[in-house]
Formats: structure tokens, sequence, C-alpha cells
């Protein structure tokens, strides 16, 4: 049925057909009275979806690049009670539908506010409004994309069909990373592109991460990690390259703390780094994980570092002793792809890549949740800056979406009418 596929490595290239026409939206209303919240009409298939979620399980293949026991860290994971809600569903809709370039690479939906979301759709950044509940396109890199002349900046020069493979989205600022080494940077409430360049001439120098955050003194810079195992960092003034780091394995991750002091590394290795975020000098080395990581999130209060792995744990590690991670926390089918806590800090939520979504309470330390359950490749995932709402890209052929929950608050008995 549909495009659900049976592993990570089946999604390499999604390209999701739109068709306005099929669009088949959900309600909070129509979920309550029994509608699917994806509109799936089980009832015209062959399997309910009880039986179809029963062969996922069994059947799903997850993505490892160094084998091991499938029960190697069970005896290390928290136990979690499950069955709790922290976001009630609000609304799902396919008038967009997010699209993921590379099947290991899942950071691909921002939300602004809650009520804005960006996200990739092939050659585009497509941004959602949850108000008007329509979608439009930010900008294209399907033809050619040339920075703006008034940046005199050496580096800069044009491209042309960029396969989006990472994105950033923060204070009007869009970052796209390209599968080529390219990296695109656009300031929403400014015409063309404001910057954009070719990091490498390694054309297997794939973009796998973008980040934009403050430093130490309050100042904006831009990070890119690429397979060619540099980190670089630039201004956001005039985009001009700070600096440039080094490491022994190719970058998948990176993510700054919020005080600006320490930067994640994340790659092709078991053990994850922490480094100065000015200087790049590795302070410590974080060691447990299995196999290679692929995701990061810092708590707002920059002790806690939380890292996703294709051992299908997620770490959490407090900075203020590096000997070993403080909570071990697994998935249910897969790798953790995917990493974020909101910016209150009362909640984490963790996308493994496809299926399943967990959002953990912090505040009990990590051994409640929510468990959001569908069935599709997950393209990211994004609390709102306010805390308040959270989205799910799901990229799938047929049932490619965008899912819309509302944090759920003790004193709010009346459900949305919509």
């Amino acid at each position: 049925m549909g495009d659900f596929q049976d592993g990570e490595r089946h999604n390499d290239d999604s390209e999701v057909e739109y068709d306005a026409q099929e669009t088949t939206d959900t309600s909070a209303l129509e979920y309550r009275n029994g509608k699917d919240i994806q509109g799936i009409p089980w009832e015209r298939l062959n399997r309910s979806r009880e039986k179809y979620r029963e062969i996922r399980l069994k059947e799903y293949k997850n993505y490892e690049n160094l084998p091991r026991s499938e029960n190697e860290l069970d005896k290390e994971c928290r136990m979690v009670e499950s069955g709790h809600t922290f976001y009630d569903f609000q609304f799902n809709t396919r008038l967009v539908k997010p699209t993921i370039k590379h099947f290991q690479l899942r950071n691909l939906i921002w939300a602004t506010s809650k009520h804005d979301v960006y996200m990739t759709q092939n050659y585009s950044v497509m941004h959602w409004s949850s108000l008007l509940r329509k979608g439009r396109e930010a900008f294209n890199v399907a033809g050619l994309v040339v920075p703006k002349m008034d940046y005199h900046v050496s580096a800069a020069h044009p491209l042309s069909r960029v396969q989006i493979s990472s994105m950033a989205v923060r204070d009007n600022l869009v970052v796209a990373g390209g599968s080529e080494g390219e990296l695109i940077c656009k300031y929403l409430n400014r015409p063309g592109v404001n910057f954009c360049t070719k990091l490498t001439p390694d054309d297997n120098a794939i973009t796998n991460t973008v980040d934009i955050y403050r430093t130490s003194i309050g100042s904006m810079c831009v990070s890119a990690a690429n397979n060619d195992c540099y980190v670089r960092i630039f201004d956001t003034q005039n985009f001009i390259q700070l600096n440039c780091l080094s490491f022994l394995w190719p970058v998948n991750n990176t993510s700054v703390s919020p005080d600006g002091k320490l930067l994640a590394v994340l790659g092709d290795s078991t053990e994850c780094l922490l480094a100065d975020a000015q200087s790049g000098k590795v302070v410590a080395s974080l060691k447990g994980h299995l196999d290679y990581s692929f995701a990061s999130a810092w708590h707002p209060d920059s002790n806690i570092l939380a890292t996703g792995n294709q051992d299908r744990t997620c770490r959490l590690w407090d900075v203020r002793n590096f000997s070993e991670s403080v909570a071990v926390l697994k998935g249910k089918l897969g790798s953790i792809r995917g990493i974020k806590f909101s910016a209150d800090g009362q909640f984490m939520a963790m996308a493994e890549p496809a299926d399943f979504i967990h959002i953990l309470d912090v505040k009990a330390d990590y051994s409640r949740s929510q468990e959001i359950d569908l069935f599709g490749e997950i393209a990211g995932l994004s609390f709102s800056p306010d805390s308040e709402a959270f989205f799910v890209g799901i990229a799938d052929r047929t049932y490619g979406s965008l899912m819309e929950f509302r944090r759920r608050h003790p004193y709010k008995y009346l459900d949305s009418f919509i």
C-alpha cells in the first residue's frame, strides 16, 4: 500500500508529486470523530492499521554503518512511561509535501512561529501558514541561483539546480546546504538570494548540516558541516568566512550551545566531540554510542546535550561531567535522526527515520513520553519558538504532509472546533 518504505535506504531520492485535487486534510474534529490522522483510507485497503503496524515493526530494516547485536544497549536504556499527551493533534495537510534528499539527513522542518513553518519540497523551500491554511514558495533553486551584488565576497558565485540536503531558519534568515557542497543564504524580508557558494570542489562533500546561532558575545553566525571533514563558520552580515575547523571524519551534525560557548560535533564516528565554539579546540570526547551520529540538540540551559545515533538511541550528556551519559533513551523502530528541545526547556522531541516521534517530559527526568504514531519517512520536527506548537514533516509520495500539534494546558478544556 502507498509508499511507506520498509527501510531507510529506500527513500534516498524522494520526489513527491503535488496534486491539490487529491489533497485530503484532517482537522482535530475529524480526527476525534474517527478519521485517520493522515487521511489514509484504511477501510478501502486490504489490511487494517493495526495489522500494518504489526508488519512494519517486524519487517522495518534500520540502516547501520557498524553492525552489532540488536539488544546490546537494552540494559542501559531508561524505562519510559508512554501514553501521555503533552501536545494535542491540531491539523494535517497535504497541501505541502516535505521531501528528503538524503536518507540520513532529516533536519528539514523549521517553525518560526506557532503559525509559520518552513520546509524543503524538491528544489524549493516552502512556507506554510497554519492561520491561512496555505502554502507558498519562499524561494526556488531549480534554476540559476545568483548572489546579490551588494555582497562583495570573493567566495560567492552562482549555483544551479541545487538539491537541498540540509536547512536552518532563524530570525528571517534561511540557510540551505546542497548535495554537492553548496551553501545558500537568504533573508526572507529581502529580495533575491543574499549569498551562495560552493564550499568545496569535492562533488561528494555533501553539506550534511547547517546551523544559525549566536556567539557568546551575541553576534549571529552560520555554520556548515560537510563530508570533507570540515566545519566552516560565516558571519551573517557580509557572509565572510570566519573560521574553518578540521576533524578526522566526515561531520554529519553540529550544534552550538545556547550560551554560544560549546560546539557539538557528530559524524562518522562512535564518539561525539565537544569543542570550544570560537577556536574549535576539542575539550571533550563523549563515548557510549555504537554507530554514527546524525542529530544533536541543546537544552536551553546549555548544560544538557542530546545526541541521536544509528544505534537507535538518544544519549543525554551533562557538560559539567563528561565521563558518561546521564541517560540513554531508545527508539521503537530505528535510528534517532532528529532531536529538538522546546524553548522553555520542558520537553524534548526525538524522531526516528519513519513512523515514530517521541516527546519526553524533561521535568520528569525524561521518564514520561508521548508517542506520535504515523506512517511514512520523517523529514523533520520543530517546536515553535513559544513552545505552543509542534510540527512534524512526513515525506511520502502518496501521504506526504505537514502535521501540527498544539500544547495541552491544564486549564484548557475546550478543543478547537476547526
